[in-house]
């Protein structure tokens, strides 16, 4: 993988995580711009050496750095969930730095289609459905 293709991905994964993260802060959510884009950087930073490692040492999974990547953010997303009496909050919020994290892995993959879907997903879900969420839990 060249200097050039490891920037691209890693900018992409930053991009995807700003469109998020743009949502999440638009909408005074607990986690937004800057933590968006840093869980996606950093997830597909970790992917990004996981395959430069397996590309020149033998034996390598390549899928052990993800999988702890995924343990990681979602130590990190249990850090925003708090519980206020009998409500709990942050879970959404928490959800979605795991959705970025996810994004940051599948860009560093090289699959820019795949995530831009996820991208334009996990804003839909956090734009479209959340209102109608608030509006289920709300009614009498």
């Amino acid at each position: 993988m060249t200097i050039i293709e490891f920037s691209l991905r890693l900018v992409v994964a930053l991009i995807a995580g700003l469109i998020i993260g743009f949502e999440r802060q638009w909408h005074h959510k607990e986690t937004g711009l800057t933590t968006n884009m840093l869980v996606a950087t950093g997830a597909a930073a970790f992917v990004l050496l996981s395959i430069k490692v397996s590309a020149t040492a033998t034996n390598i999974d390549v899928t052990r750095i993800t999988a702890q990547v995924v343990m990681g953010v979602g130590f990190l997303g249990a850090g925003v969930i708090f519980r206020e009496g009998p409500n709990v909050h942050g879970l959404n919020s928490a959800a979605t730095i795991w959705c970025s994290a996810a994004i940051g892995c599948i860009t560093a993959s090289g699959y820019f289609i795949e995530a831009l879907l996820c991208t334009l997903l996990v804003t839909i879900v956090n734009t479209v459905l959340e209102p109608l969420d608030q509006w289920l839990r709300n009614r009498k």
